[in-house]
């Protein structure tokens, strides 16, 4: 018996901080599912490193997201490569730790310019693509920090939440071209961001006794998200938020109360 089609096939897709990570995960996912796979990062080893293992469906190409003439060389390569572009990950995203009067001007504009300007740079650079063919979506990975406020990240909750309203934005202005625009906002995730001393998870899970789910999240559980709304089964999902978060997001427990942990 012949091996069903996968949720991706025929479709090509561009996935930023595609090398490792959520970004890895999404990649190979992508690929699993029968897309042609443009992986796109400033890690060079690693990107080419996964694009050599997924095989002849996938390609690397270094990205600096903030670069606009980056960009370009991306979209170029990408049409060049598989003659289309049917999704787009925004996916790169760097973190710093650290309160408003901490934070240097530069520090600042240096998050902003990599979480949310190279955001807009990737939509502005490959929705043309997509318009010309009718057809598209583009997943903005945003965080549940872009939609609340959390103490140290004054850069990144400002970047998160500058993703979550140009996502709307595009939505309306992409969606009568065929373009579905939509953010998925991660919790918590087991990455090198998130758990950049690699902490073993037994123990990282010990920081997530508020989340509902107890534990942390898994960089494939954000993957699959993506997968859905890069998907024809998210068809008529456009402008819309897609926590992952375990549960972080809807409340917190009072301890020692009915319906709490251990009660």
């Amino acid at each position: 018996m012949s091996k069903p089609a996968g949720r991706l096939a025929g479709k090509t897709a561009i996935i930023t901080g595609g090398a490792r990570a959520m970004g890895g995960a999404t990649s190979q996912l992508f690929a699993d599912e029968g897309a042609e796979v443009v992986i796109a990062d400033v890690l060079a080893d690693e990107g080419a490193a996964l694009a050599a293992s997924i095989g002849s469906t996938a390609m690397f190409q270094k990205l600096d997201v903030s670069n606009e003439d980056n960009w370009q060389a991306v979209g170029d390569a990408a049409m060049s490569r598989f003659g289309k572009v049917d999704i787009l990950v925004n996916n790169a995203g760097i973190l710093i730790f650290k309160s408003i009067l901490d934070t240097t001007l530069e520090e600042y504009e240096r998050v902003l310019r990599v979480n949310l300007v190279g955001c807009f740079l990737g939509m502005r650079t490959i929705a043309p693509h997509m318009i010309a063919a009718g057809k598209g979506a583009i997943v903005n990975i945003s965080s549940i920090d872009g939609m609340k406020g959390a103490n140290s990240l004054a850069a990144y909750a400002s970047s998160k939440w500058g993703v979550r309203g140009i996502s709307k934005v595009a939505a309306l202005e992409f969606g009568h071209k065929g373009i579905r625009v939509n953010s998925v906002h991660p919790g918590g995730i087991n990455t090198p961001m998130g758990n950049p001393g690699g902490v073993p998870i037994e123990e990282v899970n010990k920081l997530y006794t508020q989340v509902p789910m107890q534990r942390v999240g898994h960089p494939e559980e954000v993957a699959r998200a993506s997968l859905f709304l890069a998907s024809d089964d998210a068809s008529y999902i456009n402008g819309a938020e897609l926590i992952v978060d375990g549960g972080w997001q809807a409340g917190h427990y009072y301890l020692g109360y009915p319906g709490a942990p251990g009660v």
